[in-house]
């Protein structure tokens, strides 16, 4: 009883693939008649939406950071639109997605720092942030240079 209800799953559903089959091949068929006939139409129309190419997806900030070494700390960002703003990241807290999250940074102007103390960054999570490669990191540029009030200090000294 247990193989002959088997036997008959078996060929229903080789009943069923053939039927599958045969739909699919007669809608194949419809469908190159229908494109034959109106691939006249196509030429004309210059739109056609295969010729159109896809739009790539803006970054959010931390999208864009994920791909830099200590993700992104110590780089600088800015939004699309701005011009000659730019944000030198200091932290970042990023959510488990890593998608998400909060960051904080040093506001720059021309290269320049704005303020002194880092600053939550709004707008993190919309679709605009890119790197910006001329500024490169700053950290290891603030390290290599000595301070101005030890430059100073020195020349105090080597005076006396």
């Amino acid at each position: 009883m247990v193989g002959s209800l088997v036997a008959k799953r078996a060929a229903v559903s080789v009943t069923n693939q053939t039927l599958s089959l045969f739909r699919l091949s007669l809608c194949n068929l419809l469908k190159s008649f229908s494109t034959s006939t109106s691939s006249s139409s196509a030429a004309e129309n210059p739109k056609n939406e295969t010729s159109k190419p896809k739009r790539r997806k803006k970054k959010n900030l931390f999208e864009v950071a994920q791909f830099l070494p200590n993700w992104g700390i110590g780089y600088h960002m800015a939004k699309s639109h701005w011009a000659n703003v730019s944000y030198e990241i200091t932290k970042i807290n990023l959510y488990k997605d890593g998608r998400h999250g909060k960051a904080w940074g040093i506001a720059h102007k021309d290269g320049l720092p704005i303020a002194d103390a880092p600053k939550k960054i709004s707008g993190v999570h919309k679709r605009c942030w890119k790197y910006i490669p001329s500024l490169a990191i700053s950290i290891e540029g603030k390290e290599s240079s000595p301070k101005p009030t030890e430059t100073a200090a020195k020349t105090e000294v080597q005076a006396a």
